[in-house]
Formats: structure tokens, C-alpha cells, sequence
């Protein structure tokens, strides 16, 4: 029997390969709206998906839709709880992209301690003597906080202390200052990273109990020489404070891959600072990291439609 996976979003080859070596039918989608995956769905068996939205809808008009398996590790553009409800395994791929994240948010570090983004517009500007009245610092022997001590949080942790000589604090609701992580100082306050660190990464889920915590409350027991790291959700990040903090100097620059609304509209508030670098949700987008996605992400759909058990699931189904 040859089974039909529908992939909304075009990935790398390395994924598609993986499934159509395997017998199944590859259908590359015409768009990633909800209305029209939900045309596309009617008779796949699963859904490789990316970072369209997959509401209970998409899920009802799937009518032999056994797995939708996530091109990476965010599963909140999913309705999981939908899935569940209608015997619909979600798989993701939750160490595809690791690596690459963490580089990303070592790479955006640097580039604060640096003022790199800020040095090149002065350079582009002809304004060469910019160097001598804006100063860089050292990371060495500075404090990284970091706010989720998960997979990526770990690897960030170990770059950080074992090649750039940085100190390492860091808080997880779902792991005590008892517990030992190689490398890391575990505080059990949230507000111990924010009063100690010099940079402050966030590496946790946008959640209900996450959405808008780091708000005008956090940034007020920073330090105002604190950096703030966000590879992780924009909606973690309350924007309006953010912006409140950089231009009152409460804190002293932000870097961040990710917005609460992408992409962000083009005369976005924050576009106006200087002390604020961005990139464009990309962290994750590496070549390694793409191919590891795919083929993650198909090997979870090839799992679950041969009856095998998911290495990755996200759901239970009974």
C-alpha cells in the first residue's frame, strides 16, 4: 500500500528523499493557507509540517491523517490537544536543530559584546572614527543566564563555557539548583539570572505561563549592562517593554531571532534602535540543520504509518 504525505512548505531534499526511497508518495502543497490545506489533506496520510498553522479543521478534513510530523522542535502551530482528540500522532524533531541554534546564539553574543551590527552601518556611513568612541568588551570571564536548560540550552552552555571561558547560571521551573548539569550554575529564582547576568539567553517554549514574562518587570532587575539573547519565541518577549528598556538604558542591547508577529510589519518600533540586532528567525536554518529536520521529520511519519513507535512523540495516543 503506498501511503500520500502532504508537505505544505517545501523542504530540502534530504527529507522527501528519505520518504520517496521508502514508497511513499510525495505531493508538495500549493500553499500553506489553512483553507487550502485542508483541500490537499482529504486523502494524505500525513503531513510533513513547518510553520503553517494546523487548527482542528485541518486535522477533521484529513480523513485518513494518521501523523503530522514537524520539520523541527516547536510544535505550537499545532493543535495537539485536536490531535489527540482524533487519534493524530505528532512527531517533531527535536535534535535536528540544536546545534545549529546554539551557534546562532553564541554568533548573536558576539555580536552584541562586538557591536558588530552597529560598527558596520558607522563604516558603511564613512564614519570611521566611530572606533574610537564606541567600545567592544570581552565575554571572557562575563556572566551567560540562561533561561531554559534544555537541549539547546545545554549546548549554548557548554560553547559558552568551554570556548569562550564565559561564567554560566542558569533556571528550569522543571529542574532544581539540587540536580548537577555539567558546566552550569542552577539557581532556583528566575530573578538570580536577571539580577547576575551580563547576557541573558532564553531557551524555553511560548506557552501560556511563558507568553510576555520577560516584560518590564524583568528588565527592571537587569542589570544596565545586561544583554538580552532570544533564539527561542518572540511571543516570550513583551515588545512594548523591550523597547522601553532600550531606550531608557535599563538594559544595554538585545539581539533576537525571533518576533512576536512574523514576519513583522515594516515600520516596527524596534527597527528605529541601534542597540537591537536582528535576524530573521534563522537560527535553526542551517544546511546540516535543514536536512536533520527532514529527515527526522520523515523518519517520525515513516515510524508511526509502519506501526512502529515514534522516537520523537509529542502526543500520547492510546
Amino acid at each position: 500500500m503506498s501511503f500520500k504525505v502532504l508537505i505544505p512548505q517545501d523542504i530540502t531534499d534530504a527529507g522527501k528523499d528519505y520518504l520517496v526511497k521508502r514508497g511513499y508518495e510525495v505531493i508538495i502543497g500549493t500553499d500553506s493557507s489553512v483553507e487550502t490545506i485542508c483541500k490537499e489533506v482529504v486523502d494524505c496520510d500525513a503531513i510533513l509540517a513547518r510553520t503553517a498553522l494546523y487548527p482542528k479543521k485541518v486535522m477533521e478534513a484529513g480523513k485518513k491523517l494518521k501523523v503530522i510530523s514537524r520539520y523541527g522542535a516547536g510544535t505550537d502551530n499545532i493543535d495537539i490537544n485536536s490531535a489527540t482528540e482524533l487519534g493524530i500522532q505528532i512527531t517533531n524533531a527535536p535534535v535536528a536543530n540544536c546545534n545549529s541554534v546554539a551557534e546562532h546564539t553564541i554568533a548573536l553574543i558576539l555580536a552584541c559584546a562586538s557591536n558588530i551590527a552597529y560598527m558596520d552601518n558607522q563604516v558603511r556611513k564613512g564614519n570611521w572614527e566611530e572606533r574610537n568612541r564606541t567600545k567592544s568588551i570581552e565575554v571572557e570571564n562575563k556572566v551567560l543566564g540562561l533561561i531554559g536548560l534544555g537541549r539547546i540550552g545545554r549546548s549554548v552552555a557548554s560553547k559558552a563555557y568551554n570556548g569562550l571561558g564565559m561564567k554560566v547560571i542558569g533556571y528550569d521551573p522543571y529542574i532544581s539548583s539540587d540536580n548537577r548539569i555539567e558546566n552550569i550554575e542552577i539557581v532556583d529564582d528566575i530573578n538570580e539570572v536577571y539580577k547576575k547576568a551580563d547576557f541573558i539567553s532564553l531557551h524555553i517554549p511560548a506557552t501560556a505561563e511563558t507568553k510576555g514574562t520577560v516584560n518590564g518587570e524583568a528588565f527592571r532587575i537587569m542589570k544596565n549592562t545586561a544583554y538580552l539573547i532570544n533564539c527561542a519565541r518572540g511571543e516570550i518577549v513583551n515588545e512594548d517593554d523591550l523597547y522601553d528598556a532600550l531606550t531608557s538604558n535599563q538594559i544595554k542591547g538585545a539581539a533576537i531571532d525571533v518576533m512576536c508577529q512574523e514576519p513583522p510589519v515594516s515600520n516596527h518600533p524596534l527597527f528605529e534602535l541601534n542597540n537591537l540586532i536582528f535576524s530573521p528567525h534563522n537560527g535553526a536554518l542551517t544546511v546540516e540543520a535543514m536536512d536533520r529536520m527532514g529527515i527526522h521529520a520523515a523518519m517520525g511519519i515513516d515510524e508511526v504509518l509502519t506501526g512502529l513507535k515514534p522516537t520523537w512523540p509529542v502526543n500520547i495516543i492510546k
